[in-house]
């Protein structure tokens, strides 16, 4: 499906609060799309769904959850391997993916900015930039995907794609590129 538009991500990882409520007012972001499995951090209480809710609207930001179709860590035991590991080739083909892809591009769309967050700064070790961000590129063609990266700085997705594969087309991959580390 042809698509316009663009969807930001970007994780909190040692960030304050205001450090991120910053850096999303720096990218004119007005939607912050929360695609953890579990909004909460017991390390970081001020990104626990509640606070962060707050915090970010009192800044005019939107708070929006979809983990329960976009997270990383499913409830479902049929997404992970017998070793604990998740399989993102199921679960990016799962329906609740499916719905929650096609939200994100309804938002890209939008006259207002939207990110996709997560725990994880560096979106190289992140499902956003490992299932969530190919998934988009691949469903909606147009669609730019750029992460805010540790640095605070733009890091297109397909410059991230590059370094994920180390610029190599793989033709056939093994079963470990296909689980979440």
């Amino acid at each position: 499906m042809a698509a316009s538009g663009v969807i930001y991500t970007i994780g909190y990882g040692h960030r304050t609060i205001e450090e991120f409520t910053s850096l999303l007012q720096r990218y004119r972001i007005r939607y912050l799309v929360d695609v953890r499995s579990a909004p909460y951090s017991r390390y970081r209480p001020d990104f626990s769904k509640a606070v962060l809710q707050r915090y970010v609207e009192h800044a005019a930001i939107r708070y929006v959850f979809m983990g329960d179709l976009l997270g990383g860590r499913p409830q479902s035991e049929e997404y992970y391997t017998r070793e604990g590991k998740v399989r993102y080739d199921l679960l990016g083909a799962s329906e609740g993916f499916g719905l929650g892809l096609a939200r994100l591009r309804k938002a890209s769309v939008q006259p207002y900015r939207a990110a996709v967050m997560c725990a994880e700064a560096n979106p190289q070790h992140c499902h956003r930039g490992k299932l969530l961000a190919p998934a988009l590129r691949d469903a909606f063609t147009g669609l730019r995907v750029i992460h805010i990266d540790v640095s605070g700085s733009e890091l297109d997705d397909e410059v991230l794609q590059y370094r994920l594969t180390k610029g190599q087309i793989e033709l056939f991959s093994s079963s470990d590129e296909i689980y979440a580390p």
